[in-house]
């Protein structure tokens, strides 16, 4: 799904640097203008990363000129030039164990290469080739890792939202990232996950407050919240911005099946100052059965989360238009080589 994710995006230009390709201390103190210089090298995007068994890097750029001038509405797509999976940490060429270099696939026979397949299409990656998948154990593996990882960058709470809503509830252990299964997700907590974490979860949040899911009589599931001083409980269209994105966030830290890795991004978005405490023991208390990344600019939840030993906080700046890792230097730089 990367070339659709990228065209999303604005296409694979949207991606690079915009600034000039070296940037002079006359340009930094503004004694000369900034300005860029004609580079021959290609422009290429590349990812990657490092697991304990594997790890996988991926190169994109844009497509060559077809000769003769030939012309097709897809030429801003992004094609995949390289892709390659190792084995264990930092890649070495003895450690590779399948490379692709545009539409052919080989994978390590023992001290040998074998190519397993040449027509790879240039959109689509070796994770997604069932073939290829076939063929090398590996990257099956390595992609159901990849389809483990979980990202929850923007839950709606709009008047519209899902969550809101009344919907048919089955079992629900993962939620949604969009969150319109708020109250199934709730709910299977409650019944095959650590219901007395849900309860104080709440508690913590909205002291004195209980949780409830009510189930309609053709099989549709609504948040009910009871509060401190209220005669009747809250449902979802009533809720707060803030309280429903602090019950989203419960229903997705305290699943039943942890991930391999969970990213969140701004989870304080639309929480009261007063809720980012309850958040971070929320967060930490899901560290303790899977990775959590967490980015953020809110100073208090930062501290919060700093006060557990196992946080690793890693700090960016903007320093003319790049963005940095503070106090990183060039010894400081985890080890990493591009395949």
């Amino acid at each position: 799904g990367v070339t659709g994710a990228l065209a999303r995006e604005g296409g694979l230009q949207s991606t690079f640097w915009a600034g000039p390709e070296r940037i002079s201390r006359e340009m930094e103190l503004g004694e000369v203008a900034v300005r860029g210089t004609e580079s021959g090298t290609v422009k290429r995007m590349g990812l990657g990363f490092i697991g304990d068994d594997f790890g996988c890097s991926i190169s994109l750029g844009l497509p060559p000129a077809e000769p003769g001038g030939g012309y097709s509405v897809f030429d801003l797509d992004p094609e995949i030039k390289h892709e390659c999976i190792w084995a264990g940490g930092s890649h070495h060429p003895s450690s590779a164990l399948v490379e692709r270099k545009a539409s052919v696939v080989k994978q390590r026979t023992g001290r040998k290469w074998e190519v397993t397949n040449m027509h790879v299409e240039s959109f689509d990656s070796i994770l997604g080739t069932p073939a290829v998948s076939a063929a090398a154990p590996g990257v099956s593996q390595l992609r159901d890792m990849i389809r483990g990882w979980r990202f929850y960058d923007q839950f709606r709470t709009d008047r519209d939202a899902p969550a809101r809503q009344p919907q048919v509830g089955t079992r629900t252990p993962v939620l949604h990232h969009d969150g319109g299964d708020l109250a199934a997700a709730l709910q299977t907590i409650h019944e095959v996950g650590d219901a007395e974490a849900l309860a104080s979860s709440v508690a913590d949040a909205f002291p004195g407050a209980t949780l409830a899911v009510l189930v309609s009589a053709d099989g549709r599931f609504t948040v009910q919240l009871s509060q401190e001083g209220l005669l009747r409980p809250l449902s979802g269209p009533e809720l707060s911005d803030g309280t429903l994105r602090y019950l989203l966030w419960i229903a997705a830290l305290l699943t039943p099946r942890p991930p391999p890795m969970m990213v969140l991004n701004e989870p304080e978005t639309s929480l009261h100052p007063e809720l980012l405490p309850a958040l971070a023991r929320l967060i930490v208390q899901a560290s303790q059965n899977t990775q959590v990344w967490v980015i953020s600019h809110s100073e208090c939840l930062i501290s919060e989360l700093k006060k557990n030993e196992s946080c690793n906080s890693i700090q960016l700046e903007k320093h003319f238009g790049q963005t940095r890792v503070v106090g990183q230097g060039l010894l400081d730089q985890p080890a990493w080589r591009w395949a």
